[in-house]
């Protein structure tokens, strides 16, 4: 018999490095909604089916059976040519997984389900987002968050956000913005919020 299962509304949750994208998603799971996480997706695989792939590519960025993010990095950094033959492996097992998840969503008849994409902008590519949430916050607090990471230095921080959208674009080009600065009772507000928006879209 052909899956039959309606759709669920879809969510693309994204945001700048440090502006409380994972706290978000929490406060989306707090209610229930199921959430694919991109780079969840990408640590699994670079666990698992990505390894032997990879070890053609990089073989020094296998180490222990794994793929070494490190080593990868050292491998890619700077180099476009090594970082579009990854992106050109791995891409297309993240959205093979994340079409694995939306069906999953459809046949449990979810209303609502969540894409947790922190490239979402930057890749070019289409997701299949019926709208898009942004965090934000003041980029005095973006940074004291971000180098209370391990391992973060200004330095690397700068690299980073050098290679990201910035967050007022990322603003404007959003249906809903989630500002992650206030306290936390505020911003599950907007969180639900923006759950009442997506179903009552879902409902028309």
């Amino acid at each position: 018999m052909a899956n039959t299962a309606q759709k669920p509304i879809v969510l693309g949750l994204t945001g700048s490095i440090a502006t409380g994208k994972s706290t978000v998603a929490g406060m989306f799971a707090k209610r229930d909604i199921p959430i694919y996480d991109a780079d969840k997706a990408v640590h699994e695989l670079y666990e698992g089916e990505a390894v032997a792939p990879m070890r053609e590519l990089f073989p020094e960025a296998i180490i222990n059976g794994k793929i070494d993010r490190a080593a990868l990095s050292k491998q890619v950094v700077g180099n476009a040519e090594n970082l579009a033959k990854l992106e050109a492996l791995i891409h297309p097992m993240v959205q093979q997984k994340m079409h694995k998840f939306l069906d999953q969503a459809a046949e449990d008849k979810e209303e609502l389900a969540i894409l947790e994409i922190p490239l979402l902008f930057e890749t070019g590519k289409n997701y299949p987002t019926d709208f898009v949430a942004v965090t934000f916050c003041d980029p005095e607090i973006q940074k004291q968050r971000a180098l209370a990471r391990p391992g973060m230095t200004e330095e690397k921080l700068d690299a980073i956000i050098a290679r990201q959208m910035p967050q007022h674009e990322k603003r404007a080009r959003a249906d809903f913005e989630i500002d992650t600065g206030t306290d936390q009772m505020q911003t599950q507000s907007a969180v639900d919020e923006i759950i009442k928006a997506c179903l009552a879209a879902k409902a028309h």
